[in-house]
């Protein structure tokens, strides 16, 4: 295979393009070139009449096979120009293709120079001028600047750290509308705010985020700014984030665009426009109100819609945009299209005849998707009934039509804290200051073991017939006795408790002996089917009555008391209450722990009627 010899040239050419009198290319640079352009090493030594064991030795030497590709191609390209540099005669053509390659030799330096732990400052004067003190003092910090440079960094990390189902969620970023069906906890919140920010960054369309409450929505905000604070060095500030996007490629700045992370209280989310992503879709009340809403803030055919949540029940508001029914409902029976739903349809990914991309993302499908160093599939079914597995992780819907407290009752409880409870900060050291509260517990099994403890902090009503505030809930696994008793206690250095009640049922007898000795007046609670029956009366009546609030997106309380179902005794005498149970794992724990708190308050309390007199011993 015979060749001209290739033209190099030599280093000092990274800063300036030297005359056609190029000095002579090293015998052994020729080689390396010639290899990594294909040739053998026998052509090599027959080519430069060299021995093909000094051939072999440099190869070995230098490493030429563990080049990478930056280095390759660096050196077809200072090839390549050194030829064009070397042309007495040149074309219009030749000196475009001269500028092309000058400026991917200018790439691959940056590259190398990053390697080495450099930065493109040193090798980008324009950047170093923009960073020039005068220029700062001229035009001031630019407040959240993240201009292409900035892109292309976060793009690599944003691939960089996706799981598979993800990378499958951008390559459908683009689509009018997306419904994600989801597994709880696999990375989908921490996910769409990155994507978010990549897609305002490359559009300029703004960016709107619709949560089951003020806090949960910031959740959105918080990942965003640590991202861009991790990869880029800088802190993004303000509420809603207005982000700076620099300028385009001929030097004409970019528009800006915005971030805003909103509630579900539709009167407030009016007025704004951009992508819209709408988190936890299926645990959201009012869906249908806040939906007319979203799909307005999205009216352009620039702007995309994308729902994502865990299932809740088939009666939710939410299910008819899922399943197709919303579609079909306007059409006659004609028309009505058929819309394949079922995971075996929907795993990886489609889009129906209402043009929804659908997509079902169960545990199993992100174990499979690289996030099983995440999640342990068999401790998730130990610590979870059969229906809440089901339910949070393998992306099944429940019937509530049997729950004592079905799902549309318990979602009329939530509100958003943030803005409606102005003395109450979850995050402060006395998260309600000196005001009195209530403790309930609800212990786990006598095994220690799968059944959880649950613990309900609430603000009783102020004056009669009021609401309660169900304030924190903490839920224990595998703990004993005197750690569970520790944990109220800790709990009572939060709070000014004024009245704690715990079943004594098992180990809670155990349990209400620790803490009766330092809180005497502790209640008692000892399960039978007419206490039972008791609680549940009384607190279906607060329910019903508007009495209870809990942050909205509270989604364990909701289901601990959907799980409460009516169950007719052994003997089929008499009806009491029991929860979902597999295995001796327990289920429930929290609506038991409020159940506590609100027997605390008279059956009728506007007439001020005394206590239950039920048996609490």
């Amino acid at each position: 295979m015979a060749s001209p010899p290739p033209i190099f040239l030599p280093p000092e050419t990274a800063t300036a393009i030297r005359p056609p009198d190029v000095t002579p290319t090293p015998p052994r640079r020729r080689a390396r070139s010639l290899y990594w352009q294909g040739w053998g090493i026998s052509q090599i030594a027959e080519e430069l009449d060299l021995p093909v064991s000094t051939i072999s030795s440099w190869k070995g030497r230098d490493k030429w096979d563990e080049a990478s590709s930056v280095q390759k191609v660096e050196d077809h390209t200072e090839c390549r120009l050194a030829q064009l540099i070397a042309k007495e005669k040149k074309t219009g053509h030749d000196f475009k293709e001269i500028d092309l390659l000058w400026r991917g030799l200018e790439k691959a330096a940056r590259i190398r120079k990053y390697e080495r732990g450099g930065n493109e400052v040193d090798l980008n004067p324009k950047i170093a001028a923009r960073n020039s003190p005068e220029v700062k003092a001229k035009k001031g910090q630019a407040k959240n600047l993240i201009d292409r440079d900035g892109l292309e960094r976060l793009e690599a990390a944003f691939h960089r750290d996706n799981f598979l189902y993800q990378e499958t969620w951008w390559a459908n970023v683009s689509r009018r509308t997306r419904f994600i069906l989801k597994s709880r906890q696999i990375g989908a919140t921490w996910y769409f705010a990155r994507e978010a920010l990549l897609w305002g960054l490359k559009t300029g369309n703004n960016q709107i985020f619709l949560s089951a409450s003020r806090n949960q929505a910031n959740i959105f905000r918080q990942y965003i700014v640590q991202w861009v604070q991790e990869v880029l060095g800088i802190t993004l500030k303000g509420n809603p984030l207005v982000i700076q996007r620099g300028e385009d490629e001929d030097g004409e700045p970019l528009p800006p665009f915005e971030m805003h992370f909103l509630g579900t209280n539709f009167r407030t989310a009016q007025g704004y426009h951009g992508d819209i992503y709408v988190d936890e879709v299926f645990w959201i009340y009012g869906f249908e109100q806040l939906n007319k809403v979203a799909q307005a803030m999205a009216t352009h055919k620039r702007y995309r819609r994308t729902y994502f949540s865990t299932p809740s029940v088939i009666a939710h508001e939410a299910y008819p945009l899922w399943s197709g029914e919303r579609f079909n409902r306007r059409r006659a029976k004609a028309d009505r299209v058929k819309i394949a739903i079922g995971h075996d349809a929907l795993k990886d990914g489609a889009e129906g005849a209402d043009r929804v991309w659908r997509q079902i993302v169960t545990i199993d499908d992100a174990i499979a998707g690289g996030a099983g160093a995440m999640v342990d599939r068999e401790e998730l079914a130990f610590e979870n009934s059969l229906d809440e597995f089901d339910l949070l992780f393998l992306c099944h819907f429940l019937d509530d039509s049997q729950s004592v407290f079905p799902h549309a009752m318990m979602m009329r409880c939530g509100v958003d804290t943030f803005r409606e409870w102005k003395d109450f900060n979850e995050y402060a050291q006395r998260p309600f200051g000196d005001g009195e509260v209530w403790l309930g517990y609800d212990p786990n099994g006598e095994s220690g073991q799968g059944d959880e403890a649950g613990l309900v902090i609430a603000a009783p009503p102020a004056k009669p017939g009021g609401k309660f505030r169900l304030l924190e809930r903490k839920r224990f696994r595998g703990k004993d006795y005197q750690e569970q008793a520790a944990a109220i206690k800790a709990m009572c250095a939060r709070y000014h408790v004024t009245h704690i009640a715990i079943d004594t049922t098992g180990v809670g007898s155990a349990v209400f002996s620790l803490v009766s000795a330092w809180f005497p007046t502790a209640r008692a609670i000892r399960y039978t089917a007419e206490v039972k029956a008791m609680m549940v009366y009384k607190a279906k009546k607060v329910i019903a009555d508007g009495r209870l609030q809990f942050a909205s997106h509270w989604q364990d309380v909701i289901n601990s008391f959907m799980a409460i179902r009516p169950h007719v005794t052994a003997r089929g005498k008499s009806v009491t209450f029991v929860a979902s149970r597999s295995g001796g794992t327990g289920h429930a724990d929290l609506a038991w722990a409020a159940m506590h708190i609100f027997f605390n308050e008279a059956l009728d309390p506007i007439a001020g009627e005394a206590r239950s007199t039920v048996e609490i011993c």
